[in-house]
């Protein structure tokens, strides 16, 4: 069912690389007009603005640290100077391990970093973006694996900020259900991304796809159209739910 989100508009946190662009251009397909966000790479912004263009969608990019207020709501304005006072659609990807750290090598300052770039930013944009928001809107959050399992050694911050972003997004369910505002969140276990070429050794990663019951890692494109199916009308009575992606490697 394409076209359905067309005259709607989408905003896109993390929106430039990897997971993030293949949500970007796959809403844009759909008929969205993408604000995406990025933080220290316009390059990658550039190119999925470029791609989607090409493409006959409507993109921008603006740059902005999410867990900054100014940034936020420079993002939200930029979004809706140039496509329209009404947001119909929020994506929260931003977000990021950093560092691999065990609870002796962290001090407070990395604690405070990682909490906020994976659930304070949540936090900020969506409270930037509701005033704009249509009732009937639809936000997915991401959580992840990690927030159900604890994630690899070393991720304790990380997994402890992303279960912060699986009971916001019940919170939130509850709290917007009254203006048909639907709120989910997936949560990807082993994809492949810039995330584990960064930050998972290669044979940790073949262990894993191995250890999967599919026998693989997963691809952006498939959370991409996992997204897309929860903020379209095709999951109407989805709220409040995090979906898990991970080819069958953790149950709820």
């Amino acid at each position: 069912m394409m076209n359905e989100l067309k005259n709607k508009v989408a905003l896109v946190t993390g929106g430039a690389r990897d997971i993030g662009r293949a949500v970007s251009m796959k809403l844009a397909q759909d008929g969205a007009a993408v604000a995406l966000n990025y933080f220290d790479n316009p390059n990658d912004a550039q190119e999925t603005v470029r791609m989607i263009t090409e493409a006959a969608g409507k993109a921008i990019a603006v740059q902005g640290d999410m867990t900054k207020t100014e940034d936020v709501e420079r993002f939200v304005s930029e979004a809706r100077k140039v496509f329209g006072d009404t947001i119909h659609i929020l994506v929260n990807v931003a977000g990021g391990l950093v560092g691999r750290k065990t609870m002796p090598e962290m001090d407070e300052g990395f604690w405070d970093f990682v909490i906020a770039l994976n659930m304070k930013s949540v936090f900020l944009v969506t409270k930037a973006a509701l005033p704009h928001f249509a009732d009937g809107g639809a936000i997915v959050n991401f959580a992840s694996q990690a927030a159900r399992d604890g994630g690899g050694m070393g991720a304790i911050a990380y997994s402890s900020a992303k279960g912060g972003v699986l009971t916001m997004t019940r919170g939130l369910a509850k709290e917007l259900g009254p203006r048909k505002i639907r709120v989910n969140c997936v949560s990807p276990g082993m994809i492949n991304t810039t995330f584990h070429n960064t930050f998972t050794k290669p044979e940790v990663r073949q262990r894993v796809a191995a250890m999967t019951p599919l026998g693989r890692e997963g691809d952006a494109q498939e959370v991409a159209d996992l997204v897309h199916f929860l903020v379209s009308s095709r999951s109407s009575f989805i709220n409040g739910e995090s979906v898990e992606i991970n080819g069958g490697t953790y149950f709820v």
